[in-house]
């Protein structure tokens, strides 16, 4: 873990120059206790490993869902190392053959936890090779084609499967039911939980920011660590340039400069509550035509922007289409 000189801490000086590569490695948790929110699903966990580890087995699956950077990578190495086994990562369009995946189940080590990252995104044939190596530790491979072909089953050392996901509901029925572990859904933070993530994340770049700036920015995050630490790394950064200490101008001018405004709406958010409330009248406004007036695609309008707007109250779904709320009018106006 990067460390920082306690005594220089306060002047511009001392802002740290870790590369990018290792900076998000730098400022994700270690320990449990490092670990901010996520309280239920960090106690169960904690009941499900240390039980295992009493009992010298392997933990059972785990499976992890929930938006991006809201933790569930950092709770995949944080079961590795409450479990003192090493982590193997990998990720579900990585994994495109089933010689891929035997390649990686055959060579853990017992006891060892491999992680799959986006796991909805493995093609069917591959879920049904990883099923028999979930449920009874073995590998089916079929050797050959036709009359002729043969199946070969592996045996595989004892290992837990901590998989992540952001669409859990693509995986299938047989796939999720083998995560005898547990599945948890990891919810968004409060407020109070980020400005504790920043707090913790400031003091590591050797950037110390006042409690009410921390707030400032955990409001501006959309409820997200990833997207605080982004943020607090982009003010440290125009604070450096600037040479001098991360304050109040600094943090509205990087607001600024970044688009994004008191309720963490970004530059495309608020275009498309505009195109909605100038163009269309306040709605109803259909997915295809919120794309051609905004330029963005559907995709990203239906997966990216639209659940944010619809959790902060400024946009409703209808059976007809897309409608501004009075509280979108009041915010864009």
């Amino acid at each position: 873990m990067a460390t920082t000189d306690p005594k220089n801490t306060s002047s511009p000086s001392s802002f740290t120059r870790d590369g990018a590569g290792n900076l998000d490695q730098t400022l994700r948790p270690h320990s449990w206790e490092e670990y901010v929110g996520q309280e239920k699903t960090k106690e169960n966990l904690r009941i499900l490993l240390t039980a295992a580890r009493e009992r010298g087995h392997a933990a059972e699956h785990i499976l992890l869902y929930g938006p991006p950077g809201l933790g569930k990578t950092t709770l995949a190495h944080l079961v590795a190392k409450t479990l003192g086994t090493n982590m193997r990562t990998t990720s579900g369009p990585a994994i495109e053959r089933v010689g891929d995946l035997a390649a990686i189940l055959t060579n853990l080590s017992p006891g060892d936890v491999l992680f799959i990252d986006e796991i909805h995104r493995l093609s069917k044939s591959i879920e049904e090779v990883l099923y028999p190596a979930m449920e009874s530790g073995v590998l089916d491979i079929i050797i050959g084609k036709g009359p002729s072909a043969r199946t070969v089953q592996l045996e595989l050392p004892p290992f837990t499967l901590v998989a992540a996901t952001t669409r859990i509901s693509l995986l299938s029925a047989p796939l999720r039911s083998r995560f005898s572990g547990g599945t948890f859904r990891l919810d968004f933070y409060t407020d109070e939980e980020i400005a504790r993530i920043l707090d913790r994340s400031a003091s590591l770049l050797g950037v110390p920011v006042e409690a009410n700036l921390r707030l400032q920015i955990a409001k501006r995050c959309r409820a997200t660590p990833r997207t605080a630490n982004y943020l607090l790394k982009r003010c440290r950064d125009l604070a450096q340039l600037e040479n001098t200490s991360l304050n109040k101008e600094i943090i509205d001018k990087t607001f600024e400069l970044l688009e994004i405004d008191p309720l963490g709406l970004t530059g495309p958010d608020r275009r498309l509550l505009e195109s909605i409330i100038h163009k269309f009248g306040g709605g109803p406004v259909g997915l295809n035509t919120m794309a051609a007036a905004t330029g963005e695609e559907m995709a990203t309008i239906e997966d990216v922007i639209e659940p944010y707007l619809i959790r902060q109250g400024l946009l409703e779904r209808t059976p007809r289409g897309r409608t501004a709320t009075a509280h979108a009018y009041a915010h864009i106006q």
